[in-house]
């Protein structure tokens, strides 16, 4: 922890920066993210105008410190920043397509997927989910029984605000199982990753998702008006929310699953705009590896909060 506040005290000079580790961290920044499409078994998607390529800005410093704060932690990491509006935004990554435990990261894709089937009127909100045995692992809540009925919104808010595992496996079983889920994530652009069964991702496959999510690309306001408020002040809030400032909306999703912490945001009330973060970590318990989430994102925000001054 030492360590860790240390590296984060060096954010000051730039701000007037399981898992198959990756022998070399390399960074990778661009001008303007990927474009991405989703379909795979849901409504069909706006694809993504091609945007101008412009000048890159500089991230090096956010590198640095970024870097600094990995090593001091002795994680291994993958991180990845994508900006969704103001000038020049940019699309950065540090090991951004090493592959880590998806753990409950799982459930984003899923809520995603419901939340565009409902926008579709392929399903509702009021319908009906029933619990079968298999369903079950352990988790926050006791009321599992054979044939119990709980609504959708109910069983994907217990998987949103609690990360409850046996409400994520209904929403998978309810969605047609994780064949469906992994070839509509890949047609949103997570390539690289394979949810629920294998259940592995990378930084730069969850940044996809939140990217293609907040540019309406997977059910637009219908299903953002449903998804949002499931992933926002959930249970778990010492990541990527940590490290921002009081009244700035971060609607995120956590996993969490022996030493893998994982956090996959999209931040909201940026005066440069909105932005999509993304860490995986491995090697760190319940503390660390939260609070190294937590100082990469303050590392982020003072570069979000630089660039909108300089603006």
């Amino acid at each position: 922890m030492i360590a860790l506040l240390a590296a984060s005290a060096a954010l000051d000079v730039y701000a007037h920066g399981q898992a198959q580790p990756v022998p070399t961290p390399t960074t990778s920044t661009s001008a303007t993210p990927a474009a991405v499409d989703s379909g795979g078994g849901a409504a069909t998607a706006t694809p993504a105008t091609p945007a101008a390529v412009v000048a890159t800005r500089d991230a090096s410093a956010l590198a640095a410190v970024i870097q600094q704060l990995v090593g001091a932690s002795g994680a291994t990491a993958g991180v990845t920043l994508v900006e969704l509006g103001g000038s020049q935004p940019l699309s950065w990554s540090l090991d951004g397509g090493a592959v880590f435990t998806a753990a409950s990261t799982y459930k984003l894709p899923a809520l995603m997927l419901e939340a565009q089937n409902m926008a579709a009127g392929k399903a509702s909100a009021n319908g009906l989910l029933y619990y079968q045995a298999p369903d079950y692992e352990e988790g926050w809540f006791d009321d599992y029984v054979d044939g119990a009925a709980f609504t959708r919104s109910a069983i994907a808010a217990r998987a949103g605000q609690q990360s409850d595992n046996t409400a994520g496996h209904m929403l998978v079983r309810d969605l047609g199982g994780a064949a469906v889920l992994n070839a509509w994530a890949a047609s949103a652009g997570a390539t690289g990753s394979s949810f629920f069964d294998g259940n592995i991702t990378t930084s730069n496959d969850l940044a996809a998702l939140w990217v293609a999510e907040a540019e309406g690309r997977l059910g637009g306001s219908a299903a953002q008006a449903w998804l949002y408020p499931l992933l926002t002040r959930t249970d778990y809030e010492t990541g990527i929310p940590a490290g921002i400032p009081a009244g700035i909306t971060v609607v995120h999703k956590t996993g969490a699953l022996d030493l893998t912490e994982n956090d996959a945001a999209l931040v909201l009330g940026a005066s440069s705009g909105p932005y999509v973060l993304t860490v995986l970590t491995n090697g760190l318990d319940e503390t660390a590896g939260p609070a190294l989430i937590a100082a990469i994102s303050t590392a982020v925000w003072r570069f979000e909060s630089a660039r909108s001054a300089a603006a």
